[in-house]
């Protein structure tokens, strides 16, 4: 008994609390290691659960990370598919803005034609990317490969001139619109100029070197009064940053066909318009805001005089582009030394036919049926010109430019293709 006693009630005071604390701490300790335990294997099964995802989500997007993937083996596959030429005498062309308004049209023009195309787009967000997004996916339908990235980055560049000996570059990525200058200049000199100059680069060194056609722009007449607008006429009184970097291009490329013997013709745009157009310009903003009953804004020129434009239809522009290319010429240099001159060119492309923009605006209420909400207001000095004209005559000799199409057609397949695009009309068309 005693022993029993002393092993159930210990003679020793306090020493069965003191026991019985440890004993608590014991558990206590074991109850916190076992927590800690548990919560270290709870982050180690949350962060593997992560990863497994991560890796999932790897697999399942494996095709298309390589297909991303600059100078992997599914990268240069359909680099050089796309550039597979199938007629007799045909060209491969890479072209710059690919994904934008007229190199969309042009590539697929191409395309159509037997040529091989690539394209190399930024899909910067100038205006709505979807749209881009959308012109690619028509691309892509039609087996055109559009490489994302800068026309700045040379590494890019330089990697498909490894892939493929291009004979010709349309040159057609930049930063376009007039206004948008006075808000982001660094933007028109990083694409219009220092694009321009890094694509020139590649193009010198290459070998063999290819013939370039690049958009210059109507904008380089700048504040010119002569009317129509000759490629003769002084274009050293730039009105806006756009206009002034496009005169700046001329000049450029005048240098590196002048030092290395590259063959290059400027193509003068006016006011392209037309079907997948670019959202800034006035005939678009104009359709959306009729539209949606909004009201639109219309610039009157000095004393009151209506502002007129040369407006050009896609389908015109794209034969003049294709014009270029097929009479360009060839360089003559070779990795970076010229050999011979080289043809240096610049034509207008317009459709000499200038309409006011309160015409446009009549056009745009007849075939949306709905009446404009106007606000006529002065032209603010904001780069914008009075007036364009085109004279066509050198395009038409040297290229067989003849535009056809004039701006109640051309409104017309816009407002068309608008409607369907945004769904506007339920499948009834334009009458």
């Amino acid at each position: 008994m005693p022993q029993l006693e002393d092993e159930l009630f210990p003679s020793t005071p306090g020493k069965f609390k003191v026991e019985r604390a440890h004993a608590m701490n014991r558990q206590l300790h074991r109850c916190f290691a076992s927590t800690s335990t548990m919560f270290l294997w709870a982050l180690f099964l949350i962060a593997l659960t992560a990863s497994y995802l991560s890796f999932q989500s790897f697999v399942d997007t494996g095709s298309r990370y390589l297909t991303a993937s600059l100078g992997s083996i599914q990268w240069e596959k359909q680099v050089r598919n796309s550039a597979q030429i199938h007629r007799s005498r045909g060209m491969s062309v890479l072209v710059t803005g690919a994904a934008g308004f007229v190199g969309t049209h042009v590539s697929l023009a191409l395309k159509k034609r037997g040529d091989g195309v690539v394209g190399l787009d930024n899909f910067n967000n100038y205006y709505d990317p979807s749209l881009k997004k959308a012109r690619k996916s028509l691309l892509n339908n039609q087996g055109i490969f559009i490489v994302e990235g800068d026309v700045n980055d040379a590494r890019i560049l330089g990697k498909l001139f490894d892939v493929i000996a291009f004979t010709h570059v349309m040159h057609l990525a930049a930063q376009a619109g007039v206004r948008y200058a006075m808000e982001n200049p660094h933007s028109y000199v990083h694409s219009n100029i220092a694009g321009l100059v890094t694509l020139l680069e590649i193009c010198k060194s290459a070998n063999p070197q290819p013939s370039i056609v690049w958009a210059s722009s109507s904008s380089v007449y700048g504040l010119n009064e002569k009317a129509p607008f000759s490629e003769s006429d002084r274009t050293d009184q730039p009105a806006s940053l756009y206009a002034a970097t496009k005169k700046a291009g001329e000049e450029i490329t005048h240098t590196y066909n002048h030092i290395y013997g590259l063959s290059i013709t400027g193509l003068r745009f006016f006011t392209v318009y037309g079907p997948w157009g670019r959202p800034d310009m006035a005939y678009f903003s104009f359709t959306r805001n009729i539209l949606q009953g909004k009201p639109i804004t219309i610039y009157r020129g000095r004393n009151k005089v209506d502002l007129a434009r040369d407006f050009t239809f896609i389908d015109d522009v794209v034969k003049g582009c294709l014009g270029a290319l097929d009479t360009s010429g060839k360089s003559t240099g070779s990795g970076g030394k010229k050999r011979g001159a080289a043809p240096y060119r610049i034509y207008n492309l317009g459709n000499t036919r200038p309409v006011t923009v309160p015409t446009l605006v009549g056009i745009l209420e007849k075939h949306l049926k709905v009446k404009a909400k106007k606000n006529v207001v002065d032209m603010p000095g904001n780069g914008d010109v009075p007036f364009t004209h085109a004279n066509i005559s050198l395009a038409q000799r040297d290229l067989g430019y003849r535009p056809t199409t004039d701006l109640q057609t051309g409104l017309k397949k816009f407002v068309r293709w608008y409607l369907s695009y945004y769904g506007y009309n339920h499948g009834k068309g334009v009458n």
